[in-house]
């Protein structure tokens, strides 16, 4: 790699970066890796190999599944490979991928941590059926999403927000159903493009007070310790934040909060990132971090680990 290992920042993703067979080929060689497994089936009470290893795509969608095993699957892969990758200036999670950040930086156990994602994808699936909803916003500027969003929830008379700043053309926009449809028109009036998102609702929104009450017990009865590596970069404000109690309340604030990717990889850059290694399925995360360093840092690079056999690129 380009970057000397102290130079890294490692990136765990989310929701929706899951595939057919994820962190199969790891725990087949990582007795560490498949006691992940093992306490995640354990956790959410559901069989999540067979699930991911030989499932379909329904039941990979299902978010009460979904959420113990991508924590599994990319927290496997930090084990793994966090001796290659010592002297990390700093770890970051987008959404659900920020428990995997917690538990890399030393900041939650690993048991802990795939108890509370089971928790979560559970609150979550109950948080269904409503009139949440969220889509995608690509191709507008950020003033142009903030005036689109505030006019689709005048015209709707409902509950419009900006979930997600993931990058400078990339937002993800949460509220009621009607509001994401109106919001949908005007941006395309904009030359912009609303992508629905396949979600059961409104997430990074106020809508999800109730479970993220619920989960908020939990949080706090299994608390938080400094971190023992690197710092993790919070959704709620993209900065670093070392100390476990304002760390844990941001965790407890992130379910109805925006998440601030584009201000966290800006933090990382500015405390000497120089590649962003995503460890993770389908590398959502590398292109994202290449969409925020253009034109910003000429050294920098971004790359994708999903599997062992992946990990190569920090040899080369």
């Amino acid at each position: 790699m380009s970057a000397t290992p102290k130079h890294q920042a490692v990136l765990f993703p989310g929701q929706g970066s899951q595939e057919r067979g994820m962190g199969r080929a790891l725990a087949e060689v990582s007795t560490e890796a498949a006691e992940l497994w093992t306490m995640a089936e354990k956790a959410s009470g559901l069989p999540l190999r067979e699930i991911y290893w030989e499932g379909d795509e329904a039941a990979m969608a299902d978010t009460r599944a979904l959420q113990p095993a991508m924590t599994a699957a990319t927290l496997g892969l930090w084990f793994f490979l966090r001796r290659k990758l010592a002297g990390v200036v700093g770890f970051a999670g987008h959404s659900l991928g920020e428990y995997a950040a917690l538990a890399a930086s030393g900041m939650l156990e690993a048991e802990a941590t795939l108890a509370l994602t089971s928790l979560r994808g559970r609150l979550m699936a109950e948080a269904a059926g409503g009139e949440g909803a969220m889509a995608a916003v690509l191709k507008l500027s950020l003033d142009a999403i903030e005036e689109v969003v505030r006019e689709a929830g005048e015209a709707a008379g409902r509950l419009l927000v900006v979930a997600n700043y993931n990058s400078p053309g990339q937002f993800v926009l949460s509220g009621d159903k009607a509001a994401i449809e109106a919001a949908a028109v005007l941006a395309k009036e904009r030359k912009g493009r609303a992508v629905p998102l396949a979600v059961s609702g409104a997430f990074h929104s106020p809508l999800m007070a109730a479970p993220a009450a619920e989960l908020e017990k939990a949080l706090r009865k299994a608390g938080l310790r400094s971190p023992a590596a690197a710092p993790v970069f919070f959704n709620v404000t993209g900065a670093a934040e070392p100390d476990a109690d304002k760390a844990l309340a941001f965790m407890c604030r992130q379910m109805t909060s925006q998440v601030r990717w584009i201000d966290t990889m800006a933090n990382l850059h500015a405390a000497g990132a120089r590649t962003f290694v995503e460890l993770g399925p389908k590398g959502v995360l590398a292109k994202l971090a290449t969409a925020n360093l253009k034109g910003v840092c000429d050294d920098c690079t971004a790359v994708n680990i999903a599997d062992p056999a992946g990990a190569a690129v920090l040899e080369a």
